[in-house]
């Protein structure tokens, strides 16, 4: 079943659940993918709505710190369900220590030796985090080794 399948099915789930978070957040993802199918006039595959729900996720997690600062729980709270929602689709996240392992393997690789280099490691590296961990702690990971 693909990604695009998979999302109509628990839509409707959770439209009989009567379930507004899920239904508001799976409706959410679908419209952006129609939004892009539309504008590039193609089909998207699992890999590109991956993308988009990475970009939702990491959109997400922005709000939340300008929720806290507006002491604003309510939204906090509504955003960390979405997240956990968003996360169901995407692939299992790597964990720090998976991502500092390959981290080390791409400067072994590219024999990188400072901050200078960074460009170098991160195009090894994201192809491979692509979907699984986020861009923000892949690069603090690179900084920690490289500094």
């Amino acid at each position: 079943m693909s990604l695009k399948e998979k999302l109509m099915v628990d839509l409707k789930n959770a439209m009989k659940e009567k379930n507004t978070v899920r239904k508001n957040t799976i409706t959410m993802i679908r419209a952006a993918i129609k939004q892009k199918e539309v504008d590039e006039r193609k089909e998207l595959k699992d890999s590109d709505i991956i993308d988009i729900i990475s970009k939702q996720l990491k959109e997400r997690k922005s709000s939340i710190i300008e929720f806290e600062k507006g002491n604003r729980q309510d939204l906090v709270d509504l955003t960390n369900k979405e997240i956990k929602i968003l996360l169901e689709y995407l692939p299992q996240q790597l964990s720090e220590s998976e991502i500092d392992e390959l981290v080390k393997e791409a400067i072994n690789e590219t024999e990188a030796t400072s901050i200078k280099d960074m460009g170098k490691i991160m195009k090894i590296l994201m192809p491979k985090v692509k979907g699984k961990a986020d861009g923000n702690l892949v690069n603090q990971s690179v900084r920690k080794f490289l500094n």
